[in-house]
């Protein structure tokens, strides 16, 4: 941020200190219009041709602009990802419980990545695993839609859900 003799331009264009423009002037002029109101000549707009500058208080201006950047990081929203591991020979009473695990992660907004890993000569048998990730794909179509379809990884396979939008519904 460039403030009252770090400005290198030689003219800007002035905005005074109640909003109003003051056209284009030259960079010593603004400073001696900003020190005779007691505030500082800050530029708001480098890339413009000239430069706009402001006579503002740079100290009130920095917070202004510290509040905004809190109050835009604190909107966001962290999605993180939960995963829930399943075998391809998982039994009907194991695969509920992993089938309700995934829907209270995916009631809490939370994508769930559903993996499968293949041990020993199990791998040669992919579409027991795919069966496995469709069934829980279908049982989770309530409340989550597929975000990436089964796919293979290495030695696991794996498939991703999102909460569906509630603007859809």
């Amino acid at each position: 941020m460039m403030v009252n003799d770090g400005i290198r331009a030689r003219e800007v264009r002035l905005i005074g200190a109640d909003g109003d423009q003051l056209g284009i002037k030259s960079k010593d002029e603004a400073m001696q219009i900003a020190e005779a109101a007691g505030l500082d000549l800050v530029v708001v707009a480098p890339k413009a041709k000239p430069m706009v500058a402001k006579v503002i208080d740079y100290g009130k201006y920095r917070f202004e602009q510290q509040k905004k950047a809190r109050l835009s990081r604190k909107k966001q929203k962290v999605v993180s990802v939960k995963e829930i591991r399943l075998s391809p020979t998982i039994d009907t009473n194991d695969f509920n419980t992993k089938l309700k695990r995934a829907k209270t992660f995916i009631a809490k907004g939370e994508k769930v990545r559903v993996s499968i890993r293949f041990k020993g000569r199990a791998i040669t048998h992919k579409e027991i695993g795919r069966d496995v990730l469709n069934r829980m794909a279908d049982s989770t179509s309530d409340v989550a839609s597929v975000t990436q379809r089964a796919k293979m990884d290495g030695r696991s396979m794996f498939l991703m859900l999102a909460p569906k939008s509630s603007d859809k519904n």
